[in-house]
């Protein structure tokens, strides 16, 4: 069953996917159709599940379910993964690589590997300062507040130059 995203419980379990580029226009079309068929029809042994999504940045999707309505499985999450890769098919991105890690410089997205990000801070171009996206954040209030923060917020910070 599909809600609006703010209509869902502050204590919603989301998961977050960055793709390694932004999507156009068009593409974020055809992805809105997929996920929104996808999460109308969202089950778990056959009950409805309750989610959302969101699209940030053009770069970012969040998928959503109030387990205070049904609680996620293992086979409900594997279907959403199985959406996930078909978008990383169709669309040609790299939606599930945990070792990129994103960081904004000015407005821009930047999408890097873990290294790369290492290196970045210890040269201090990644300071305590920079904005940073944690997406090992796991519920929606976690997602509206500590999600896009700066580096000293985040796990991202043992990276940092001391």
């Amino acid at each position: 069953m599909l809600v609006s995203f703010e209509k869902l419980e502050n204590s919603s379990r989301v998961w977050i996917y960055q793709s390694n580029r932004e999507f156009s226009e068009n593409e974020i079309a055809k992805i809105k159709i997929k996920i929104e068929s996808f999460v109308s029809n969202w089950q778990r042994h056959g009950e409805d599940l309750k989610g959302s999504y969101k699209i940030k940045y053009n770069q970012f999707i969040i998928l959503a379910v109030d387990e205070n309505f049904n609680d996620v499985s293992g086979c409900s999450i594997d279907a959403s993964v199985n959406l996930i890769k078909n978008i990383e098919q169709e669309f040609s991105v790299d939606l599930t690589n945990k070792l990129n890690i994103s960081f904004k410089d000015n407005s821009n997205i930047n999408i890097v590997s873990m290294a790369e990000f290492q290196k970045y801070a210890k040269q201090e171009k990644i300071t305590s300062n920079t904005i940073v996206f944690n997406n090992m954040v796991n519920t929606k209030e976690d997602f509206e507040y500590n999600w896009e923060v700066t580096a000293d917020r985040s796990w991202h910070k043992r990276f940092l130059a001391q």
